[in-house]
């Protein structure tokens, strides 16, 4: 099956199916929203549970722990994970390749690069009113300089592979000079940024929280109600112009909201691997269709659910330890793909 083929089946889902997988990723997305709050290294009866969820005012150590630990980690699970798929999908949408990511337009790279001058250097140390937000503020600067660096060339070709080469370099680029503040950077500090570099849910504060759901479900909703020029466009952009798309803007506004959905997830969860990647063949081989009305929140619901089992994973299988969510991730996506290209012969 060819590139295009594997992205631009619109054939019609059946009327009962659709329903029932999206009750079943509804149901499992909340059953690991559950387990992610019930479970962890410190254990905690049914009763004892339940009085910390209906007194949140609660001073205890246990209403402490939902409330400022499991809970805005197993939100920012679920959303990141929605968000990475939905950015992904847009991204293999925009190029027609079904093996692009949210990263290959070298967002991460960029946020890995702020956040190496913020924990590599002493450049911020007098920056005191910032310090709680500093790394998540420098993570926002990096995704965000690199997006406008993309669109602004994205204003001036026309060609989707030279735009990809473009975000490669861009990635190249901030790799190597986080490199290079790396080789000159304290042991200590090298310590922390290999950490975030590996990528988690953890650590998360309700203020990151609002943002993630008012942001990025303002962006959310964009998306939904562009899902008509969006199944336009995988059919091509003459069929689009066509329709009366205005392919300039409508191809920066799909780089717009993928890069903004994708460096908001890394600029306070790290990189996070695979999941932008490979949720949306898991989504269209679920729902059998590549319909954007289906698949947007579709895709949402299962990168909720991947991103949800992948941290609960993490942090369980070697408790009290916590193993990297993106090797875990990354266990979980490279075979899906692997498979998917083997399996579909795909062309690239």
């Amino acid at each position: 099956m060819s590139t295009a083929q594997s992205c631009c089946d619109l054939r019609p889902i059946s009327v009962r199916r659709a329903p029932l997988v999206f009750g079943l990723l509804a149901v499992l997305t909340l059953v690991m929203l559950v387990l992610n709050v019930g479970f962890g290294s410190i254990h905690f009866t049914l009763p004892q549970l339940w009085q910390a969820l209906t007194h949140p005012q609660d001073e205890s150590t246990i209403s402490f722990i939902l409330w400022n630990i499991r809970i805005p980690r197993a939100i920012a699970a679920v959303f990141g994970g929605a968000y990475l798929a939905a950015a992904g999908l847009l991204l293999q949408i925009y190029f027609r390749n079904p093996i692009v990511g949210p990263y290959i337009l070298g967002i991460s790279s960029g946020a890995t690069l702020m956040v190496s001058f913020v924990m590599l250097t002493s450049v911020t140390v007098s920056w005191t009113l910032f310090t709680p937000f500093i790394s998540t503020l420098a993570a926002f600067a990096g995704a965000y300089g690199v997006m406008l660096i993309v669109l602004a060339i994205a204003s001036r070709v026309k060609g989707g592979v030279t735009l990809l080469i473009v975000g490669l370099m861009m990635g190249y680029l901030c790799g190597a000079v986080s490199a290079i503040l790396t080789a000159f950077a304290e042991k200590e500090k090298i310590k922390g940024f290999v950490l975030w570099q590996l990528g988690s849910f953890s650590g998360f504060k309700w203020n990151e929280i609002w943002l993630l759901l008012v942001v990025g479900g303002a962006i959310m909703v964009l998306l939904y109600l562009q899902s008509k020029p969006l199944n336009a466009f995988l059919l091509g952009e003459e069929y689009a112009a066509s329709m009366g798309v205005n392919i300039r803007r409508f191809r920066l506004l799909i780089l717009l909201c993928s890069c903004g959905l994708a460096g908001m997830v890394t600029s306070m969860a790290g990189p996070v691997a695979f999941v932008g990647m490979a949720v949306p063949h898991m989504a269209r081989l679920g729902f059998g269709t590549s319909d954007n009305r289906i698949l947007i929140p579709g895709a949402c619901l299962m990168g909720g659910l991947v991103a949800s089992l992948c941290d609960l994973i993490a942090r369980s299988v070697m408790a009290p330890v916590e193993l990297p969510l993106s090797a875990i991730t990354a266990f979980f996506g490279a075979p899906i793909v692997i498979m998917l290209l083997l399996k579909r012969r795909v062309k690239l």
